[in-house]
């Protein structure tokens, strides 16, 4: 093997930094070494890492994306490695990337940090919120070492394992004053005469939109957002009806509404929450230990429904 580690990180920084300058400011070295580091990886790999355009920094190639993603997976064995060597293996310390669902951040990213605080003060969590096609890509690429997220859009050529830690039953809300709101259930097909208010992301519509189609009706979207909570807050102002899975603890909005929840009588699928990661890559015991937080939190949240 005739690359190095030093080369490897310096190969990283450059491309997370999308420059040789940059690279080089954040590693205190010189343009000189970094440029020179990334000339002999490309040369001992025999690949072509990265585009290089005057003026509009460094861009990876398809070869070096996958040379970055194994690269992350290297350096981060290496530092175990070391730490086990020094003894140190047993406190856990350094990064872990985690990809988290937009609409799941607000359940699950509070008790994680509060947790980890706790029983892991070295670990640093860096969080991608996004939605499935981004942490998909981002998966792919290295940049976060796995993902929360449901299972939609989840297809099995991404080359992920998605394991399933809780479940995320689908409920109605309406309006506090709506004329159901006592009732406590409902099926869909008693609001097909009233307005959808749409959450309004990729995948989740089709989800959202085919529970009301298995009513055999059409589902009348008049206002869709991309924000849960407009989503409860148009609710709450009178101009629909919604349906949704993740439960605030309180029935009061941002704008001071209020709405009620309603169990759906419907047989319909709960949406499950899953932990995905690349399948070929071996986590990180800091990656380990982070996912198992999140499979106990996930149970607390399944054994509160």
């Amino acid at each position: 093997m005739g690359f190095t580690l030093v080369q490897l990180r310096y190969f990283l920084v450059a491309a997370e930094r999308g420059s040789v300058t940059e690279a080089s400011l954040e590693l205190h070295i010189a343009q000189s070494a970094v440029s020179s580091a990334i000339y002999n990886l490309e040369r001992e790999l025999q690949v072509q890492l990265f585009i290089r355009r005057r003026g509009r920094g460094l861009i990876l190639t398809p070869a070096g994306e996958r040379v970055r993603q194994q690269a992350r997976e290297l350096l981060a064995r290496a530092r175990e490695i070391e730490r086990e060597a020094r003894g140190e293996g047993e406190a856990l310390t350094g990064p872990v990337t985690v990809g988290c669902f937009v609409t799941l951040a607000p359940y699950y990213l509070p008790p994680l940090f509060s947790e980890c605080s706790s029983r892991y003060p070295g670990l640093e969590i860096e969080v991608v919120e996004a939605e499935t096609d981004e942490l998909v890509r981002d998966l792919g690429a290295g940049r976060v070492d796995f993902a929360l997220t449901y299972d939609l859009g989840l297809a099995p050529e991404t080359g992920l394992r998605a394991e399933t830690i809780a479940h995320a039953p689908a409920y109605v809300i309406v309006p506090a004053g709506h004329p159901l709101a006592g009732r406590g259930s409902v099926e869909l097909a008693e609001l097909s005469e009233e307005p959808l208010v749409l959450l309004d992301l990729p995948h989740s519509r089709d989800y959202f939109r085919s529970l009301v189609a298995a009513t055999g009706t059409a589902p009348d979207v008049r206002f869709r957002t991309r924000s849960y909570e407009t989503v409860r807050s148009l609710v709450a102002r009178g101009l629909g009806y919604s349906v949704l899975n993740q439960r605030p603890a309180t029935s009061r909005t941002y704008g001071g509404g209020e709405i009620a929840v309603l169990e759906l009588r419907d047989d319909s699928p709960p949406l499950e929450v899953k932990l995905a990661y690349v399948e070929s890559m071996a986590q990180t015991a800091r990656a380990r230990a982070v996912m198992e937080l999140l499979r106990e939190i996930a149970a607390t949240h399944d054994r509160r429904g």
